[in-house]
């Protein structure tokens, strides 16, 4: 039996008839064809399917998508504006935070959604934020350095 279902994806509104059981990442990846976020471990364990719901970093392997009805889904897609990369998406280029790419979107949603409460977060703060996202190629300096150089750009300072 499927589900009708209202939400904002990247700020579009979408409305859909979903199973019940199918997780939010299904919906995103194969009904939407937004594929920024990747099926990793399938339990929440690895980050690759990380997306912001309402503001907050989630796993999308875990959330149904009946769950997301009524509410505001953005994911790597949405975050570039007018051809332009965030400044998230812009530091993790430079600071040379990407290699094979799986983890990326993850990191970087994690990291917007600790960027949007915590405008000047510390070293600890980034590592715990981005804790739950895995990454096998870069090690995670890179990455730390790379929120940090955001940081310092949002709050228009100029990166290191």
């Amino acid at each position: 039996m499927k589900t009708l279902i209202q939400l904002t994806v990247n700020g579009e509104p979408v409305e859909a008839a979903v199973d019940a059981n199918r997780t939010l990442l299904q919906f995103l990846r194969e009904d939407l064809e937004l594929t920024g976020a990747k099926h990793g471990c399938g339990l929440g364990d690895c980050g690759a399917c990380t997306v912001i719901l309402d503001g907050k970093p989630v796993n999308s392997c875990l959330v149904l998508a009946v769950q997301a009805n009524g509410r505001s889904v953005l994911t790597i897609e949405g975050l570039a504006e007018n051809g332009k990369l965030h400044p998230i998406q812009q530091a993790f280029v430079d600071k040379g935070a990407i290699q094979c790419g799986f983890c990326t979107p993850g990191m970087i949603l994690s990291a917007k959604a600790l960027l949007d409460t915590n405008t000047k977060p510390t070293e600890i703060e980034i590592r715990t934020a981005i804790s739950g996202n895995l990454c096998r190629c870069t090690g995670y300096q890179k990455i730390v350095q790379a929120i940090q150089d955001a940081a310092e750009a949002m709050t228009g300072k100029e990166g290191s």
